[in-house]
């Protein structure tokens, strides 16, 4: 009978857009609109891709407020009719600064000590954090996390590339749009792992008044082993390739012996296995593994066959040249990693390498919005201008009224009339459901309105019970967050081993340490509350200091350092410092509290009282002066 197989994969939540799911081949599958996707059905595209381009396509209209035009590709005749409001934009908007919060600071384990004479590891974990830190502000990584976050978000998956720039003598960080980006996943694996193979890809049209023709780039990271040493040269076709270079001498005291190949220096080579091992400075042991970067570009016409991107004939490229002269065909980049970071916005299932947009559950209601607001926009036309129903004829005159303007009279013979049409009770009902769609939308998100900004705050009952509104938020950015994590720390650790591996004059002597990314608070607060709370709390010693800090600075206060702000406080209180010196009689405590020196005061005079009757050290005569002196000249 021709029944079609269901297939569910990880873009399967759009198959019930036709543009998308498109024809249905004998296997269940579905090839996306050719006319809506071309670049998802490129030549050069593998067929396990083509959704997933598809896919980031229709997402971004919707972004865009263009999900009308790829409707209309596909053969709908009213899809210039639909309204589009903005509704997902706002909500990849909203998620996306929850998931980042207030600030995003890297810190590095162990840099934060309150100890007087901090251990070799502190320090060194403190220089990295300060270098880190200062790196993330010139390389202006805020505003990269931003960009790439937000492809995380509305499309599901970000991507970071990161290479040494010789220049400005740091890593640099780009963002890339995941559509270019095709990562060769194994297939007898798990293909959550990390893929050793990573293409950048993407086609370039052509310029008929410059004479360029349309050509395809492939940028290829790769982790192989070590090989001999090359430089750039040029082959017989006169194109920039690189070769290897010339063996060395053989040993003239062993003729018999093995030339070794050429190394690159500080390379092993093992004649026994063939193998060459480079020692790595954040590696303990010495490793064969090294990454290689090729830069390549094929003119379309000249791709002959039907090959994918990770099969393109490379005697057909023509190879990019680096600013210091050197071919990027198979580069040595020195590193054993691969410098590019996929950021997937939700926690890939199990053997499972992409993540899920924020709008995949919430699709179909965003349609349901844009057909409502369609007829919402129908109905108050009509609603504004209604529908007149004029009958009879005025008064000696044939005159037949088409159109009713304002200051328009008619004056109507005996038997004339007049109704309107009133749909205001129509378009009533369809805000309503607007309303409905919306509050759907925002509970199937896991947005409450206190997190989208659609609650009055007059109508809010309390802190506490906007509190326990944000649960389904909460539970929605730790997840997300989850799947972040990782990815952060090991952009830091690639910043790291790139700032030692281009030498730096900073870096030299440090041993690379993990560092995170912590996101900032997302949750509104009630500052006065809080300053409140954290005072009683200070005031009345359920709260330390440090922690009072810590949650004024979670609650938005402009507090750059938590231990020079305890230093200002303490520094300043004086009554404090009194009852620390009576408690203890120490001054020198005193004046570490405050933050100053107190000097010691002037000991006392040793008192001198006058001598008593019973000392004997005086004469007779002397005793009776001071008898007479006593009493004065009284009588």
């Amino acid at each position: 009978m021709g029944l079609r197989e269901v297939v569910i994969h990880a873009w399967s939540w759009l198959n019930y857009k036709p543009v998308y799911s498109g024809t249905h081949h004998a296997d269940g599958t579905g090839m996306p609109n050719r006319r809506a996707f071309p670049e998802a059905n490129a030549m050069w595209v593998p067929e396990e891709d083509q959704k997933r381009l598809a896919a980031y396509k229709l997402l971004a209209a919707y972004d865009q407020n263009q999900a009308f035009e790829l409707a209309e590709a596909a053969g709908d005749l009213h899809a210039r009719e639909k309204r589009e409001f903005g509704d997902p934009s706002m909500f990849i908007d909203t998620v996306m600064s929850h998931v980042l919060g207030r600030e995003q600071t890297i810190t590095v384990q162990g840099a934060e000590t309150d100890a007087e004479k901090p251990t070799a590891e502190a320090q060194m974990a403190a220089r990295i954090q300060e270098q880190l830190r200062d790196w993330a502000e010139d390389e202006q990584l805020p505003m990269r996390i931003q960009q790439c976050e937000r492809k995380s978000v509305s499309l599901g998956d970000g991507v970071y590339r990161l290479a040494w720039d010789p220049s400005r003598m740091r890593p640099t960080v780009r963002v890339h749009d995941p559509g270019f980006y095709f990562p060769v996943l194994p297939e007898d694996g798990d293909a959550g792992d990390y893929p050793t193979r990573v293409h950048f890809a993407w086609e370039l049209p052509a310029d008929p008044r410059r004479g360029i023709k349309a050509r395809l780039r492939r940028i290829t990271y790769e982790l192989d082993w070590i090989r001999p040493a090359t430089a750039s040269g040029v082959d017989s076709k006169g194109r920039a390739v690189r070769a290897q270079l010339p063996a060395g001498e053989p040993d003239p005291e062993q003729p018999d012996a093995e030339v070794p190949p050429p190394l690159t220096p500080g390379d092993v080579y093992y004649p026994a296995t063939g193998a060459i091992a480079r020692q790595y400075p954040w590696n303990d042991t010495p490793s064969y593994i090294t990454c290689y970067l090729t830069d390549a570009t094929w003119v379309l016409e000249d791709i002959k066959g039907t090959p994918d991107v990770d099969s393109l004939p490379l005697e057909t490229a023509t190879f990019a040249t680096r600013g210091d002269g050197e071919v990027l065909d198979h580069l040595d980049l020195l590193i054993d990693f691969v410098p590019v970071v996929h950021v997937p916005n939700t926690v890939p299932p199990a053997e499972e390498h992409w993540g899920q947009s924020s709008l995949a559950k919430v699709l179909q209601v965003f349609d349901e919005l844009a057909s409502s607001d369609t007829d919402s926009a129908k109905a108050s036309a009509t609603t504004g201008s209604p529908l007149i129903a004029l009958w009879g004829k005025a008064a000696g005159s044939s005159m037949d009224v088409h159109e009713v303007t304002p200051g328009l009279m008619v004056k109507l013979g005996e038997g004339g009339g007049m109704n309107a049409l009133d749909t205001s009770r129509n378009l009533a009902e369809l805000r309503n459901h607007i309303h409905d769609l919306e509050d759907r939308a925002a509970k199937i998100a896991r947005l409450p309105a206190v997190a989208l900004g659609t609650l009055d705050p007059s109508k809010a009952p309390s802190g506490y019970a906007m509190d326990v509104s944000l649960g389904p938020l909460d539970a929605l950015i730790a997840s997300m967050r989850l799947a972040r994590d990782h990815k952060y720390a090991l952009l830091l650790k690639f910043t790291q081993r790139l700032f030692i591996a281009g030498q730096h004059p900073d870096w030299v002597g440090i041993t690379p340490m993990p560092a995170k990314l912590a996101f900032g608070s997302y949750k509104p607060t009630d500052k006065q509350g809080q300053l409140t709370l954290v005072s009683e709390g200070v005031e009345k010693g359920v709260l330390s200091l440090e922690t009072g800090l810590k949650m004024l600075m979670e609650a938005g206060f402009p507090i750059d350092d938590a231990a020079e702000e305890i230093e200002r406080i303490q520094s300043r209180q004086f009554d404090k410092a009194r009852q620390l010196a009576d408690a203890t009689g120490d001054t020198q405590l005193v004046g570490d509290f405050l933050g100053m020196k107190v000097s010691e005061p002037d000991p006392a005079p040793v008192p001198q009282l006058p001598p008593t009757a019973g000392d004997q050290t005086g004469t007779a005569g002397d005793l009776e002066d001071a008898r007479q002196g006593s009493r004065g000249n009284t009588p």
